[in-house]
């Protein structure tokens, strides 16, 4: 069973090639760094589904 939490993208480290690309996620007041190379339109403000340290999509706001 594999488990995936959403966070809010708190910062990013603004590497120019995407594989490399990095931020900070907000987890349940716990910041954890993961890869954001799965999400290259990942902005800082973003809700990001993270498993095993690697941001797998943006989720979309609520309406």
């Amino acid at each position: 069973m594999c488990l995936a939490v959403a966070g809010e993208l708190i910062s990013c480290n603004g590497h120019p090639d995407p594989l490399w690309r990095s931020g900070d996620v907000c987890i349940g007041g716990v910041l954890r760094e993961v890869s954001l190379a799965c999400v290259p339109e990942a902005c800082i403000g973003d809700q990001v589904l993270v498993h095993v340290g690697i941001a797998l999509t943006v989720l979309e706001p609520e309406p």
